[in-house]
């Protein structure tokens, strides 16, 4: 199938989220930090401050997992303001709930059922139902790829353990305890809720990429098993002492991290890949020069283009270009849909957008206007 002409109208397209939501979990994030603080001042502050340090680390890493077609902004913040507050919230209230109503196992290690078993239930649940509203709406336009569901899964997983390490670190009984706590959740393990979450993406993914509502639902409802059996192995090796948390982690969650690192990696050079295959028919239709087409393909040479543009005409000069080159990967995606057979009347329509954006992104490049 051909692209659109250019005669066709050009919708208005809203990416992001709204500010208002970003706000309004920003504050509930800031409320629940001053509830820590009030409750032990000294601890709260240890907690906020490496708590801080040891997860920015971990946000650049998925924001470089994230450069070839970047996430908007407004989503990754409202995914991060996500886990810190509504999941931090639900898991909170639905576990005060259980507690007065579940009666405890006997047989086994004090706090067991509360740790192993409840909080990955609910933990995982209060997470991945981020995931759940991306897939809804025109929110799932922005989940193209499986690094895509991925990045968002990390954002939310990053600012659930942001909040609760803090949490954990100002509930200690002195200072000393605090950087004990410190030590543990932050040294040996600031990936671990993130981790857990990609298993509920990869559900996600998968569920992307199926038909019928009953298929959907076995990917996502697998993929949030495999989150609960990750986070109660973790949790409940914590309750059978030192020997057994150093084991799980080194025998089980560093191979798995390693893992997904790896098929993070795979991904986003799938999603090169794809915007590779597509540039040929960009060239048939007129959309991009053959020039164009070979720095469109790599990171490098995009970057190189880039970097060209802004030392020849400016920084809106090298801004306008990798406009441009955004709007190119964007609409190389949505072809990509419609070549697996998932193009309905929705996805058209998005086409249709794709390549006025594109229109309109070259035209605000002066360095590239033919």
């Amino acid at each position: 199938m051909a692209y659109p002409s250019t005669a066709l109208p050009r919708p208005v397209r809203k990416v992001g989220a709204p500010l208002g939501a970003i706000i309004t979990l920003g504050i509930l994030t800031g409320l629940l930090v001053l509830l820590f603080t009030a409750l032990n001042p000294v601890g709260a502050i240890v907690g906020f401050v490496l708590s801080s340090i040891a997860m920015t680390g971990v946000v650049g890493a998925y924001l470089w997992l994230d450069r070839w077609e970047p996430e908007p902004p407004r989503l990754l913040l409202l995914a991060f303001g996500w886990g810190a507050s509504i999941a931090v919230l639900l898991s909170i209230l639905v576990s005060l709930l259980g507690d007065a109503v579940f009666v405890p196992s006997t047989g086994l290690p004090a706090g067991f059922d509360s740790t192993a078993i409840r909080a990955p239930l609910i933990e995982e649940a209060a997470k991945g139902l981020f995931l759940l509203i991306m897939m809804t709406g025109r929110r799932r336009n922005e989940l193209n790829s499986l690094t895509d569901c991925l990045v968002y899964a990390g954002m939310v997983g990053v600012g659930f353990a942001w909040l609760e390490d803090i949490m954990y670190i100002a509930s200690a009984e002195s200072l000393a305890g605090s950087l004990v706590t410190a030590a543990m959740r932050l040294i040996m393990a600031p990936f671990a809720h993130p981790l857990f979450t990609t298993m509920t993406a990869i559900g996600v993914y998968f569920a992307l990429q199926k038909r019928g509502p009953a298929a959907k639902a076995f990917c996502i409802l697998l993929g949030y098993a495999a989150a609960v059996l990750m986070h109660g192995l973790w949790n409940g090796s914590s309750l059978l002492g030192l020997h057994a948390y150093f084991t799980v982690y080194a025998v089980w969650m560093v191979p798995i991290f390693a893992l997904m690192i790896g098929v993070a990696v795979a991904s986003r050079r799938r999603e090169q890949h794809i915007v590779a295959t597509k540039l040929p028919g960009m060239i048939a239709a007129g959309l991009i020069t053959p020039n164009e087409a070979t720095w469109l393909g790599s990171l490098k040479t995009r970057r190189a283009a880039i970097a060209e543009a802004a030392r020849t005409g400016g920084r809106p000069a090298g801004k306008a270009v990798a406009g441009f080159a955004a709007a190119v990967v964007e609409l190389a995606f949505v072809r990509d849909r419609i070549d697996r057979g998932f193009g309905d009347e929705r996805v058209y329509a998005l086409l249709n957008e794709e390549v006025q954006s594109l229109y309109a992104a070259r035209a605000a490049a002066p360095l590239m206007r033919r």
